[in-house]
């Protein structure tokens, strides 16, 4: 029963929002973010923790409310996004240093591009088949309940891109991610997770957490360039900067996946450093959170 409301209420979340007018439906979201952020809950609080290591010293309570905000106006713009026109996406959405992707691409190559949870990574995700026109291949997190994770997978079909479910598949995720790069897809992974023991260590904003080694083994197994991007908001639009592509290095396979995935870490800092209340990380991040008790 409980999964069945859960999927009930993204469910009705996707149509209400869409019925409704953007002013009305913006204002609603800030005022939902507001509440959220007085209230003060479990994840306001480990965001607030997360905002201190990034801007290394006491967070506003102001950077924690346009933070709120943030993460606000993403699943707004993500329950909206199906129903937008190309022209509305190209509108609100700024693309830059994309060509050496859209280059390798129409030569027939792939590239992996990573990005962290800031922004709105769907806007960009969206991007690349519908205004770009080249064809996208992302892994998505298999999410419970199960009709929860479905309605996502459809959402994000819809938009044109290619979906790799990260587990419960009927293959290895890395070895269909090498066959869509031979296929010369463009293949966009959120990166910035602790996986725990299943990670690697990096040094991010100072402090030991872990990072997925996926964007960095594919990009050497499958010799193929590993971008990253930086995606934040303006009032009117979110903007997304490619960079890379990062150094994967030489020697051994280990080496080189450490040193790959912490220059990723490194760029995702930068971006976030700039523009620390567009990082949508609720959940712990750090070690030293787990070691903690929640108070």
């Amino acid at each position: 029963m409980r999964e069945r409301l859960t999927e009930w209420a993204y469910l009705s979340a996707w149509r209400g929002i869409r019925l409704t007018p953007q002013r009305p439906a913006s204002a609603l979201a800030r005022r939902f973010a507001d509440r959220a952020w007085q209230k003060n809950g479990r994840e306001v609080r480990q965001l607030r923790r997360n905002l201190a290591r990034v801007v290394d010293g006491e967070v506003s309570e102001e950077l924690v409310r346009e933070a709120m905000r943030s993460y606000a106006r993403y699943w707004l713009e993500a329950f909206r996004l199906p129903s937008m026109s190309r022209e509305d996406l190209d509108r609100s959405f700024e693309m830059n240093g994309y060509e050496p992707v859209a280059e390798r691409f129409a030569e027939g190559k792939g590239s992996i591009v990573a990005l962290p949870h800031s922004g709105n990574w769907d806007f960009a995700g969206a991007w690349v088949p519908q205004i770009a026109g080249d064809r996208l291949t992302t892994v998505v997190e298999r999410l419970k309940p199960e009709g929860v994770f479905r309605r996502f997978l459809e959402y994000r079909e819809s938009l044109g891109m290619n979906i790799v479910p990260a587990s419960g598949g009927d293959r290895d995720p890395q070895a269909v991610l090498g066959e869509r790069l031979d296929a010369g897809d463009v293949v966009a992974l959120v990166a910035d997770r602790d996986l725990g023991r299943k990670g690697i260590e990096v040094k991010f904003f100072g402090e030991t957490t872990t990072f997925p080694t996926g964007p960095a083994l594919l990009a050497i197994r499958n010799r193929v360039p590993l971008f990253t991007a930086r995606i934040h908001y303006e009032p009117d639009r979110a903007v997304c900067h490619i960079t890379g592509p990062l150094d994967t290095g030489t020697g051994r396979l280990r080496d080189r996946v450490a040193s790959t995935t912490q220059a990723m870490a490194d760029a995702f800092a930068e971006g976030i450093g700039a523009h620390p209340q567009d990082w949508h990380m609720l959940q712990r991040f750090w070690s030293a959170d787990f070691e903690r008790t929640e108070p």
